[in-house]
Formats: structure tokens, C-alpha cells, sequence
């Protein structure tokens, strides 16, 4: 019969990637780690819940992947370069079978993205994962909330909206005419892709950033807020995929995925002149979609929506999701 100690030692001590600045990992009652000379330790903690950020009965892969990914996601908004995780996983039983598939796609995506699993805790309860992530980021070149001046531009990476349509066809609430553009959306929802290119390649350029997890315009009230500048989004410039296009025909539904919807966990960040092309450039050079959206404005925390160059708004406000 498996136990703690049994389950870490069976499922996840097991990694054959090792980093270098790693002293002492998984074994002992703490990690020894060393930060590079002249590199700042970023931290970030997320917690996933059943029923809350991912449905019960969710393939345990999945739960993996979303579980690490939005905690580099947030290692990526500011910036840093992510190195070191911590897992405290809590589990009703000790399921080989779950386990086994769950730890799999916790090492593969530590050989990945270059990131050991240096240690964590395991107890009985409620499914539920935390993740403690670390990334180093050179000294003054960390990315923050509160930097986005009058002019600045507003830029976000890849596309927005997929994720809440996909869990949207995960519960029923949303009919998908084909099988490509379902497994398109919903595997956008199950397995965020953290954007920790762009993130480095952001560093000095950027003069805020964040990611959008709880919807494109909460988040962006969270810039504005820290920043106490204004802004104007223009809708129609929102990247929207192929796939949620076609799935989503009445604009004002597929504009409420795109600016409410959340758990996208792409980068939204403020770009001033000077630096526009070159942060064009190095998206491109990396293969990253990143879409101008807006501009930022004197108005202190005020937001204007424009479509088709007129003031818009939607019959409800405050859809961004909150936890309370």
C-alpha cells in the first residue's frame, strides 16, 4: 500500500533532469539551491482546485500541465527565465494509475522547459495541486504592473477567448459544429501555453506586463490601476482564433469570450514608441502572434471600448472572473 513518503519516492523523485545550480533536491527535509551572481529570484505560488479551475473527472495530464503552466505563466510576466518547482499536492487516495500518468507530464514538462522539481509535500484531501515556481531575472530588467505611461501601446500575445469557449463546450454551454475546432478549444482550455520567450525577450522594451488569467479587461484594470493612467481598447482588433470564430457567430458572445473570459494565460503588456518595432520584431523572430490592441491614456483608471470607431459596451460589466 503506497503512502507519502512511498508516493514521492515512486513518482517523483524519478526525474533523470538534473540543473546544475541544484545542491540538494527531493530527500531531505528542504532544497539547496544556488542563484546565479547577478540574477534576481523571481516566486510565484498557484493553487488548482477540482471544481473550481478544472472539472472533476479531468485527465490527470491535463491537471499537470495547467497546474505548472500558470505558475511560468506568471514567472513570464515578469520577466524571468523559470529554473526551480515546488509540488504540494493534495489527494483523496493514492491512485497508482492517476499518479503515474500525473508525475509523467510533471517530468515532461520539467525537461522542457529546463525546470527541476526540487521538492513539495503530499497529504490526503480534497484534489487540489500547488505549485511554487522560481526564475531568475537580471537586476533592473523585471517586468511590472505599474510602468505604462500616456501613448504607450497595448499589446497582447496569441489569441484570446479559447479557453473560455472551450470550457464553455465542456459544460454544455456552447455547441461546436466541427470535431477540429471542440479539440481545438478545449485543449486550449486543459493546456495553456506559458509564453516564457516572450517574456525574456520583453525585458528593458516592455513598460508593464502581466498575464491574462481572469479576463483580458479585469486585468488590464489592474495595469491601470497600478499605472494610474487610462486607456482605449479597440475590439475589433482583438486576435480571435479560426477556431472560435467559426464556433461563435454572434459578435457580441465571441467578444465577452475574448474580453472576459480568462484563463487564456497570454502576455498583456504596454510597449512606449520607441520600443514598438523592436518588440514586433522579436515577436516575430520567435514565432509569437502579438497583436497591437489599444493605447494607453491620461484618463486615470478610466476605460474606453471602441467598435468600428465608436464608444461600446456590454449589457453587463464586471464579467472578469473573482474568486469571492
Amino acid at each position: 500500500m503506497l503512502n507519502e513518503f512511498s508516493v514521492i519516492r515512486n513518482f517523483f523523485s524519478k526525474s533523470q533532469f538534473r540543473r546544475k545550480d541544484v545542491m540538494l533536491g527531493i530527500g531531505d527535509d528542504a532544497a539547496v539551491t544556488m542563484v546565479p551572481a547577478g540574477q534576481y529570484l523571481v516566486t510565484t505560488t498557484d493553487t488548482l482546485l477540482e471544481g473550481v479551475h478544472f472539472k472533476q473527472g479531468t485527465d490527470p495530464s491535463a491537471i499537470a500541465h495547467k497546474s505548472i503552466a500558470t505558475n511560468l505563466s506568471d514567472l513570464s510576466a515578469m520577466g524571468a527565465e523559470p529554473s526551480w518547482i515546488n509540488l504540494s499536492l493534495s489527494i483523496p487516495s493514492a491512485d497508482e494509475e492517476w499518479l503515474e500518468t500525473f508525475s509523467g507530464k510533471v517530468h515532461e514538462l520539467c525537461e522542457y522547459y529546463s525546470i527541476q522539481l526540487i521538492g513539495g509535500d503530499t497529504v490526503k484531501g480534497n484534489l487540489a495541486v500547488t505549485i511554487t515556481a522560481q526564475g531568475f531575472v537580471p537586476p533592473d530588467s523585471y517586468l511590472v504592473r505599474n510602468g505604462a505611461k500616456k501613448n504607450d501601446w497595448i499589446f497582447v500575445t496569441g489569441t484570446l477567448g479559447d479557453a473560455a469557449a472551450g470550457l464553455a463546450i465542456l459544460n454544455d454551454e456552447l455547441a461546436c459544429a466541427t470535431n477540429s475546432n471542440r479539440l481545438y478549444l478545449t485543449e486550449r482550455h486543459h493546456y495553456p501555453s506559458p509564453r516564457v520567450l516572450a517574456g525574456t525577450a520583453l525585458r528593458r522594451m516592455a513598460s508593464s506586463c502581466l498575464d491574462v488569467s481572469d479576463g483580458l479587461l479585469q486585468d488590464l484594470q489592474h495595469i491601470l490601476e497600478a499605472s494610474n493612467v487610462g486607456a482605449v481598447v479597440n475590439l475589433d482588433e482583438l486576435p480571435v482564433s479560426k477556431a472560435l470564430g467559426e464556433t461563435v457567430s454572434e459578435l457580441e458572445r465571441a467578444l465577452e469570450l475574448a474580453c472576459y473570459g480568462g484563463d487564456d494565460y497570454e502576455l498583456l503588456f504596454t510597449v512606449p514608441e520607441e520600443h514598438r518595432v523592436s518588440v514586433e520584431s522579436a515577436m516575430s523572430s520567435y514565432n509569437i502572434q502579438c497583436t497591437r490592441i489599444g493605447q494607453i491614456t491620461g484618463a486615470t483608471n478610466k476605460m474606453e471600448l471602441r467598435l468600428r470607431g465608436q464608444s461600446y459596451r456590454f449589457d453587463e460589466v464586471n464579467k472578469g472572473y473573482k474568486h469571492f
